[in-house]
């Protein structure tokens, strides 16, 4: 399958995913509260840091040990609050696809059930990227394109660790194994609709820049900040509703369970096999 039939096909697919959202529009509200609570999370340790040294903010520094501690706290905080609202999303997308009506109390409510596996995987995810973080904070150049390549190859082990956490009764190993195998099963390991994706966001944010410079030049620079800061909020939320509604479909689709806005064909030619 050529790059622009990949291309062409990764299109189609993404369109889909936004069919499902414009018939769902309440499932935004995920990826609002996860980046409203990131937000708060954040905040809350920014304060907390000040509180520790005592207010003083000409003295920030911290020891590598406190510095690592802290950056594991945060990391789990973190991953726990983006897989708790994303399963959430898997969930209410799962209903959908069965017919069901999904609402935000149910995809809440299952997140709950699942709260033991959401928060085992945000532990060992957090581990994982605080030993990411440590090696490419301690080694040279090639070290840092190590870590990146690892770094990618993880993103790609994951990609169906979501729905697998969500609905599979598995670690945090197995979940990798899991969606490592399903991957490389069916799918190959190259994601052909990652491009789309992010072409997508591209045009989006380039579309905006040019009269958001022009009316900071010319008329009001803050106003311009403002509204560009709310439209990038804006893109970035609801792709992220998009790709995680993509992840439930592809998940439900390998696991020979059609989803309609999906054509199987289709998703068999996403990924270039092995």
């Amino acid at each position: 399958m050529g790059f622009f039939d990949r291309l062409s096909n990764g299109w189609r697919l993404t369109q889909g995913s936004f069919s499902i959202l414009k018939e769902n529009k309440q499932l935004i509200v995920f990826p609002i509260i996860t980046f409203l609570s990131l937000a708060l999370v954040t905040g809350s340790f920014i304060v907390g840091l000040f509180a520790i040294k005592g207010w003083d903010f000409q003295d920030l520094q911290l020891d590598r040990t406190s510095y690592y501690l802290i950056l594991f706290g945060f990391y789990v905080v973190n991953y726990f609050v983006i897989v708790f609202f994303n399963t959430a999303l898997i969930h209410c997308a799962r209903l959908y696809f069965n017919g069901e009506e999904p609402t935000i109390a149910k995809g809440i409510n299952f997140s709950i059930s699942r709260i033991g596996a959401i928060f085992t995987w945000a532990l060992f995810a957090a581990t994982v990227g605080t030993i990411l973080r440590i090696i490419q904070d301690n080694v040279r150049l090639i070290g840092k394109i190590i870590v990146g390549i690892i770094g990618i190859t993880w993103g790609v082990s994951t990609f169906f660790v979501l729905p697998v956490i969500a609905y599979e009764e598995v670690g945090p190993f197995d979940a990798v194994k899991r969606s490592a195998s399903l991957m490389k099963e069916k799918w190959g390991e190259s994601i052909g609709s990652s491009f789309s994706f992010g072409a997508i966001q591209f045009v989006l944010f380039l579309i905006a820049i040019i009269p958001l410079t022009l009316f900071g030049a010319f008329i009001n620079a803050p106003i311009a900040i403002a509204l560009g800061l709310l439209y990038f909020s804006v893109v970035l939320t609801v792709m992220s509703a998009v790709r995680t509604i993509f992840i439930a479909a592809v998940y439900e689709t390998v696991n020979h369970r059609p989803v309609k806005e999906f054509e199987s064909t289709s998703l068999d030619d996403l990924f270039i096999q092995k």
